[in-house]
């Protein structure tokens, strides 16, 4: 597959109250018919997302959800689902229903989307067969909206133009391997082919880096980690940095000498998908976990575990060597995690390559808001195999923040 993963699209969520036309407009902006559209309220019971592409502002994914103003059990449970969603949706559409107005619903949500800072588009639907509707509220808090039908096309091509003007500054322009490389730079990349490697490919950091190196005109030498000396004993050149599966750590810093930079590709996507403070902080605490301590372990993919899994069998077994003992631990992936984390007294997370920015940072602000010190996969091989400082200082930002917290 070479489509752009959709962690790397911008995420587009459609929300609105039951039957509002929020179906009907996603047809029509995506020129399909991805959603089911009925005069049934709550047809829409769980988020149904689809990548395209919209130009001039390249991949997207847009996401249908059901109501929220849905009511009992069933309903109850499609608004988790639909609230759940704003942890990873960067532009809001909010679909108001012309026949019937701004409804306190409504107002409600938009000040949910308000309060997490998310840029919003009112979309007044059904157009077609509405003289108009008070728009009074949205102009008062300064949010651009359109009048639309999903049915006869009018308002569409004005609403994508308000996508794309909202857009502007969302898309993601840094790389992942910014700072690391000069212009025509080489890294050496060490992918390491075991039993959790996918077979026949390489997982979507490794992929995403040799892609971003090309975007440097530079060069990329692949290597597993058992030709890392060799490769470098070849090199007439010492290359600008090498960057090392985490769990690979120890016999690359082995083998790479102390003046090549080193770091890893979890470490990197700390950076790219997140931010560095709180997890550069969240390291410290590990070793001040005590018997009894309840560890969380997150990964943002689903994948079938591996006898030597990282997440359930290599995490585990460094904090069990590091701390002489066994914290208890539990283990979520993809996209659950949990909402009550103050019971936790750490939180270790993937690289977050499968998650937008958005979701990522999302997770770290819960963690923080809730005084959960969180920290990566990365991160934690790093320090727990004494080379914490070596592979931040590739990178003068997170360099500075670990200085600046010793």
């Amino acid at each position: 597959m070479n489509t752009t993963p959709n962690s790397n699209r911008l995420h587009i969520g459609i929300f609105g109250n039951r039957n509002a036309g929020k179906s009907t407009l996603i047809n029509a902006l995506t020129s399909q018919k991805l959603a089911i559209v009925s005069d049934v309220p709550g047809t829409t019971a769980d988020p149904v997302s689809k990548a395209m592409e919209l130009l001039p502002v390249g991949p997207v994914v847009i996401t249908d959800t059901a109501g929220y103003d849905d009511t009992g059990e069933l309903g109850s449970l499609r608004m988790d689902k639909t609230l759940e969603q704003l942890d990873r949706t960067e532009l809001a559409i909010m679909v108001i229903d012309c026949t019937k107005g701004i409804t306190e619903r409504d107002r409600d949500f938009f000040l949910k989307l308000k309060e997490r800072k998310i840029p919003t588009i009112a979309a007044f639907g059904k157009a077609d067969i509405s003289d108009g509707c008070d728009t009074g509220f949205f102009k008062d808090n300064d949010t651009d909206f359109c009048f639309v039908s999903g049915k006869d096309g009018r308002g569409i091509s004005e609403l994508k133009e308000l996508i794309i003007k909202h857009s502007k500054g969302l898309v993601k322009e840094t790389s992942v391997v910014e700072g690391l490389i000069e212009d025509g730079g080489t890294a050496v990349l060490v992918v390491p082919i075991d039993s959790a490697a996918p077979k026949g490919r390489l997982i979507l950091p490794q992929q995403q880096t040799i892609r971003a190196i090309l975007d440097k005109n530079g060069f990329a030498v692949v290597t597993k980690e058992t030709g890392v000396r060799t490769v470098l004993e070849n090199m007439k050149k010492k290359p600008d940095v090498v960057i090392t599966d985490s769990q690979a750590f120890a016999r690359v810093a082995a083998d790479v000498p102390e003046d090549i930079p080193l770091t890893s590709f979890s470490i990197l996507f700390a950076r790219y998908k997140g931010e560095l403070e709180p997890l550069i902080k969240g390291i410290n605490s590990t070793a001040k976990l005590k018997k009894g301590d309840s560890v969380l372990i997150c990964e943002g993919c689903t994948h079938h575990r591996q006898c030597d899994d990282i997440g359930t069998v290599k995490i585990p077994g460094l904090l069990e060597k590091m701390l002489g003992f066994m914290p208890q631990l539990s283990f979520v992936s993809g996209s659950e995690f949990p909402k009550e984390l103050e019971k936790y007294s750490l939180i270790i997370h993937c690289g977050g390559c499968m998650l937008n920015q958005a979701e990522m940072k999302s997770r770290i602000r819960r963690a923080v808001e809730c005084g959960v010190p969180i920290t990566n996969y990365g991160m934690l091989l790093a320090y727990g195999n004494g080379i914490f400082e070596r592979a931040l200082k590739p990178i003068p930002e997170a360099y500075e923040l670990y200085l600046k917290g010793k």
